[in-house]
């Protein structure tokens, strides 16, 4: 297995070895990572794949591409940055003059930026307002679906996208709650959900709002239809016999990509199982604990 440097694993990427040793980056070769987010995938590859080996790294939120390009800058021309969320493969790719690349790689949950520096609430650890938007410039936030959706829109919200089980209780106390003043802060969210759910309900070993904020943020950033349609048309743009990696973080991504994989001819499986996170990696990273990589091989 290739060294990965020291400063990718300092932010924590997720399964980054397991990622690297099965897209085996080669120099001469393009890779696409669809999650830049703080770039620690992005510098595996790209410190994989010396001196020559190119990554196009995809983010659409401004703030992390800040950070990585800065990051990042000492690749130089070898790292190509593209504003788009991966579900414009075909679009992103054509803007840097190409339409196949020689593995892709995706993460899709939420990046340490997003979660510890904050700020757009996506933590309900924090107070903070309830935006949720992985790209500033889109218009719905998890404010404004609490505002406008009605009750059983809410309720399949929370049901579908977070599989909660007190999904209609908590959205009829949303409706109730808004008619007062509207829901703007995590803060007052979580207190809502607590309230909502039954102290016997109060799951044991996650908070209670978890599965809400998950959906909300799901919902906001039409999470489901981006992975639908880059697990659809990546073959298109995968040269043959490469690689691509999808880490997800819940059920509902990884039974999609589960199925999508089997049912599509122009892939081959190479995991039966998904492949989780060492005990060494989960004791200093927790939040990898629930992450599932699987991989299909373009034929």
């Amino acid at each position: 297995m290739k060294e990965i440097s020291e400063a990718a694993k300092i932010h924590r990427s997720v399964l980054l070895d397991e990622c690297i040793e099965f897209l085996n980056p080669l120099t001469d070769k393009v890779y696409m990572d669809g999650t830049m987010g703080l770039g620690g995938h992005s510098e595996g590859i790209l410190q994989a794949s010396v001196p020559d080996g190119r990554v196009i790294a995809f983010d659409w939120d401004g703030a992390a591409i800040e950070k990585s390009r800065e990051r990042l800058a000492v690749f130089g021309d070898r790292l190509t940055i593209v504003r788009r969320n991966f579900s414009e493969i075909k679009e992103g790719l054509a803007e840097c003059g190409i339409d196949r690349v020689d593995g892709i790689l995706i993460d899709i949950g939420l990046s340490s930026l997003q979660l510890d520096i904050g700020g757009r609430g996506f933590s309900f650890q924090q107070d903070e307002p309830l935006d949720m938007r992985m790209d500033i410039r889109q218009q719905i936030t998890a404010a404004s679906i609490l505002a406008t959706c009605k009750e059983q829109e809410l309720a399949d919200i929370f049901y579908y996208y977070g599989e909660e089980k007190q999904a209609r209780r908590i959205a009829s106390f949303v409706v109730k709650e808004r008619k007062q003043q509207p829901i703007e802060t995590s803060k007052q969210l979580v207190d809502l959900i607590s309230k909502a759910v039954p102290r016997r309900f109060h799951p044991k070993r996650k908070h209670v709002a978890t599965l809400v904020f998950q959906a909300l943020r799901i919902a906001v950033n039409t999470e489901l239809e981006n992975l639908s349609k880059i697990l659809d048309e990546a073959a298109n743009h995968l040269t043959s016999g490469s690689r691509f990696c999808v880490i997800s973080f819940h059920s509902l991504e990884d039974r999609m990509v589960k199925r999508k994989f089997r049912e599509n001819d122009k892939f081959k499986v190479l995991t039966k199982k998904p492949v989780m996170a060492s005990r060494e990696e989960v004791e200093t990273n927790p939040r990898s604990r629930s992450a599932r990589l699987r991989v299909a091989e373009k034929v």
